[in-house]
This record gives C-alpha cells, structure tokens and sequence, in this order.
C-alpha cells in the first residue's frame, strides 16, 4: 500500500514512524495523553494535506492519532539497503539548497545522507528552530542540541531518508565546508570582562564589578542565550498578536512606539540557574552550565505595557474570558515560553514590551529590537527578540516551558522526572548573595571615610552584596555572619543610586553593606534576606536539592582569610 503511495523517491520514507521514539522524544516517558494526541494529530494532518497523499484521509484523525500511540513499531514494505535491492537515490547539494525555509518540501542533510523532514517539522519539539537547518547539514545544530544524540532521534531521522549526497560533493567523505552554515555569524562581539561558561551559544555572567553597581552597565548585564543571536532589520521586524480564535493584528516598531505610552521599570533579571555552582559544590551535581552568583543583573527598561498592546488586539483584559489563561510568546530564533494570562494583563505587574534598556536602545544580546520584560519573573519567561504573542488556554508548548525550568524533590533523578507533573517556574524566591568582600584601613583616605561612617577607626572588612525576590515583594532585612552562621548582624540596606526604583512594586534587587572590625571576623561570612511576606533563604542546600540547580537560594557563603594591611 505505502509502496504505491509513495511513487517519488523523495517522498518515499524508509519506515513509517517508530512511534515508541516519536512520542518520546517530542513529549517524553511522562507526556499525557492528550499532548501524545495533539503532536500526532499535527503530525499527520500535515501528512493529509501533503499532495501525494501519503495516507487516506477517510482514516479518522483519532483512529490515527491512538493507533500511533497504541501501535506496535510499524516498518514500510519498502527495501532497505542492507537486503541488497536498494540503491539510494543521490543528490546534488545545489538540489538540497533549493529545499530550504520556504520550498514546499524541506530537506537536511546529516552526515552525508539527505532527509525529507516536511512532515516532521509539525511535532518538532524545538518548535521551528529546525527550520534554520532546512536547506543543508543538520549537523552544526546537532553539536549545539546534543540532546538529539541518541537513538531514539536517529530512528526518528531514519524514517525521513530519501538518499544521499552525491559523491560529487562531498570531500574525503563529507559535505564541504563552504556548504555549512554557521548559526552564530550574527553573534556581537562581547565585553571581555564577562565570565564566560559557554561560547556557542554564548552564556556568561556579571563580574564583580558590575554586581557592585545599582544599574548594571550594558556591557555587563548577564548574557543567557540558548541558541545564537538572530539576524533581525529592525526596520522590517513585525510583532504578531494572535488571538483565542486565531485572529491576528500586526504591528512594527513605529505602530509600538507611535501608538502607545511610554513607560520606564527598573527591574532585576535573574537565570533560574544563578548560584547552580553552589548547590552542585554544597551537596550534589546538577545538571546545567555551572552559574556562580552573577547569573543576575539589574537595569531600567523602557517600553510600553503588554496589557495595553493586548487590549488594542482584541483581548478583553477588562472581562478577560475564562478559557484564556496563558499568554505565550515566541522569539525570533524559535524560542518560546509563557506568562499566566492574569499576570500579563495585571495593571501593578509592569509587563512591558522593551525597545530600550539603560535608555539607549536594546544590545543585540539582550533581544534588540523588541524583547519582553516580565518583573518578579524568572528570566526565562522574559522572551527575547520577540516577534509573536499569542493568548491561549494552555501554556507555551515549547520544551522551555514544558520540559525546562521546573524544579523535583531531592529524590527525584533526571531520567525519572515526570515532567507533566511539575508547574513551570514564574516568580523566583527571596535570594542574596556576596558580591564583594574586602580589607580596609583606616590609613587609606578612600576607606577612612567609609569607616567614619560607620564609627570605627581600626582596620576593618566591608562585605556588599545584592538581595532580591521574586513578585515584586520588597526586601525588608539582611541578615550577614563572620562566623559561618552562629552569630548575626543586619546589614544596612542601600538606597537605589539614582533616586528612587521605577515601577508599581519592588522589581529591583537590593544592594547591602556591612562593615566590622576585623578582629571579630572568623573564616566564613554567610547571608541570608527576608522579604516583606518574611520568606528567607534555606540554611542548607540538600533539602532543596534539584537535579537542574534550579532556583538555588541557600544561605551564601564566602570563605575568609586575613590580609596584612
């Protein structure tokens, strides 16, 4: 039957799909039943639709969809290589290419066999990312996703070959060079000063310098990229809210800017890995890029209000209907998460559409041309490079929201986590860190002055740091200890630099100093917030333990040894 169906060789998959990898990979050993359905039923109405009709469309959309599901692995009668009937069709890479992002049909090539993926791309769990491959070599995107590295995915691949390469083109055996796109071309050229844990994509921290300022500096606010740096004309870059019922309003950069009031929130961005190195150090390895406690920053970020840009819409956010209660938002690499609908309409959340940051306009890094800024959020809700908006029932499909950004119990592995059963991370909890730990002397007149301030006249130690928490709730007490935790002092709390913070609630982190003389100082300094609802942090960090390192909050320590001044 399939062997009669599928007449062209392009068209023409090795097996049908071996839906026990399938379903694995795009929703793991946990997903629900419904999300199975929802990814195969996307997955074969595109393969209805598809013009040499691959199946017949008098098969139910169900009956499929739970057939897949329910089916034993199912191979076409099609001969395969290793029976010896089978000789592979080749390709010109020039053939390849005119497979790309807006062909009818897209191809990859891996190694040096040739794929049609039209027909995967509907249930790719990295949503339309696979599109910047589509045209040449898989390859290069493999290297950065190396969760595509295992069998489950290269039996899912395998069902989409059409052939090879034709030898023609290849050079000693593989795809040239000249013909592999790289992906982070339009990456810019970073401050040196970051403390850089991944170059491609590019990911790296605060220093201390930056840490030690109210306003982080641009070049130093922390970079989180999960992929690399779009190739956005901010002259032509379109924004697209999607309504509940499908319908769209467009709007540019100019219709944001011209049509819309202008609104300034100084607020504090946070990786839900920050101080990861800590718990992994504190009590066991975690998985994830090993952020000491500079995965956070603090800017004033200048836009216009979500709530008001969703009302011109169509969203009735003053009679917000029931069956709208995410707000999903996708970015112009594939990046995708979401937002509570409440939360994005709320007129004290301070949801804003950004284009400018520092009050100049938004680096590259940091989602120029348009970026969303959620405050009291963890930063990876706050979506970057923003081109889509779409209100729904359901929250971003995206593996960011659904399989990433989630926190178990301590006794939960990674290979056992029932990721369905876990809310993905909004609002971050009350943190602090030290950020600088220092020596002074009354016989240097910089640090004279500071210890006039604080009465004392023998050589002392000046401890700063940052405290923060997340949904807006103000940091109301530091507590700081020389001892390692046996004793406790409060630090003074520092006002904002500039006058007082933007916006309804307390978005902005905290800057504290405690100065003491440094004969009471012993070989740990520890600290600890409280915020206004009086949550503080943990004491230790196994009993928050979380195989991803996520939301680590733990009591900070910095180890101490004396200086001779």
């Amino acid at each position: 039957m399939l062997r009669s169906a599928l007449s062209h060789p392009a068209s023409r998959p090795r097996h049908l799909y071996k839906t026990s990898g399938f379903l694995k990979h795009c929703l793991g050993r946990q997903s629900s039943l419904s999300q199975c359905l929802y990814s195969t039923v996307l997955t074969y109405k595109n393969l209805a639709s598809n013009k040499r009709r691959v199946f017949g469309t008098s098969l139910s959309l169900f009956t499929f969809a739970a057939a897949v599901i329910y089916a034993p692995t199912v191979q076409a009668e099609a001969p395969t290589e290793h029976e010896g009937h089978f000789k592979p069709t080749t390709f010109r890479l020039d053939e390849v290419r005119k497979h790309g992002r807006t062909a009818e049909e897209k191809w990859i090539t891996k190694g040096n066999k040739v794929y049609n993926i039209t027909n995967w791309i509907p249930g790719h769990p990295g949503g339309e990312v696979i599109l910047r491959a589509v045209g040449g070599p898989v390859d290069q995107y493999w290297n950065i996703f190396t969760i595509h590295k295992k069998q489950d995915v290269y039996d899912i691949l395998d069902t989409f070959y059409i052939g090879e390469v034709d030898p023609r083109d290849l050079v000693d055996g593989r795809v040239p060079v000249e013909h592999v796109d790289d992906p982070f071309k339009n990456d810019p050229k970073r401050d040196d000063r970051l403390i850089i844990h991944s170059a491609r994509p590019f990911n790296a921290e605060t220093p201390a310098e930056g840490l030690n300022a109210y306003i982080t500096p641009d070049d130093l606010f922390y970079v989180r990229q999960h992929m690399w740096v779009p190739d956005v004309d901010e002259a032509k870059h379109k924004l697209v809210v999607e309504l509940a019922d499908g319908e769209e309003k467009e709007y540019s950069l100019d219709d944001i800017k011209r049509n819309f009031k202008e609104v300034t929130v100084t607020a504090t961005l946070q990786c839900s890995g920050n101080r990861r190195k800590h718990m992994t150090e504190e009590s066991r390895s975690t998985n994830g890029l090993q952020w000491d406690a500079g995965a956070i920053s603090n800017a004033e970020w200048t836009g216009v209000r979500l709530r008001d840009v969703l009302k011109d819409a169509g969203v009735p956010i003053d009679d917000l209907p029931q069956d709208i209660k995410h707000v999903q938002f996708v970015g112009a690499e594939a990046y995708g998460a979401s937002i509570p609908a409440a939360k994005a309409i709320d007129p004290l959340g301070d949801v804003l559409l950004v284009y400018k940051m520092n009050d100049k306009p938004l680096a590259l890094d940091h989602g120029h041309p348009l970026r969303l800024v959620v405050p009291g959020t963890v930063a990876a809700r706050s979506v970057k490079w923003l081109n889509r908006i779409r209100v729904s029932d359901e929250e971003s499909p995206s593996q960011w929201q659904r399989r990433d950004y989630k926190c178990f119990g301590p006794n939960v592995a990674a290979g056992t986590a029932d990721w369905d059963s876990a809310p993905a991370i909004q609002e971050t909890p009350v943190q602090s860190a030290i950020t600088s730990l220092r020596d002074i002397t009354p016989h240097s007149p910089r640090d004279g002055k500071l210890l006039q301030v604080y009465g004392l006249e023998e050589d002392s130690i000046a401890v700063e740091g940052y405290s923060f928490a997340g949904g807006g709730r103000a940091i109301i007490r530091v507590d700081v200890s020389a001892d390692g935790g046996r004793s406790w002092q409060q630090a003074e709390l520092l006002p904002p630099e500039d006058g007082a913070a933007k916006g309804a609630k307390a978005w902005a982190w905290t800057r504290w100093r405690w100065v003491l003389p440094r004969a009471q100082a012993g070989r740990c300094f520890v600290v600890k917030a409280v915020d206004e609802a009086y949550n503080t942090q943990a004491g230790e960090y196994e009993a928050n333990y979380n195989f991803r390192g996520n939301l680590t909050s733990s009591w900070h320590r910095v180890g101490y040894r004396a200086k001779v001044l």
